[in-house]
C-alpha cells in the first residue's frame, strides 16, 4: 500500500478521485487551501485509490494521510 500525505497544513477544499479510481504519477487527486492560496496535491505514483482518509472541509497537518493506493 501506498499512501499519500499532506504537503503542508491546510483545508480540504476539493477531492478530484473517489475509491476505485486509477491514478498516474503527477495527477493531482486532493486541492488544500491554506492562506487563502490553493494548493494541489498530486500523487507521486500509480495505483488504485483503496481508501480516502479526509472529507472536504476537514483540516489536515502536514504528513497527514490523505488518502491509500493500492
Amino acid at each position: 500500500m501506498k499512501e499519500i500525505t499532506a504537503s503542508m497544513a491546510g483545508t480540504v477544499l476539493n477531492i478530484l478521485v473517489a475509491v476505485g479510481d486509477q491514478i498516474t504519477p503527477g495527477q493531482e487527486v486532493i486541492t488544500l487551501e491554506s492562506m487563502k492560496m490553493e494548493i494541489p496535491i498530486e500523487s507521486e505514483t500509480e495505483g488504485t485509490v483503496k481508501e480516502l482518509r479526509v472529507n472536504i472541509g476537514d483540516f489536515v497537518n502536514e504528513g497527514d494521510v490523505l488518502l491509500v493506493l493500492v
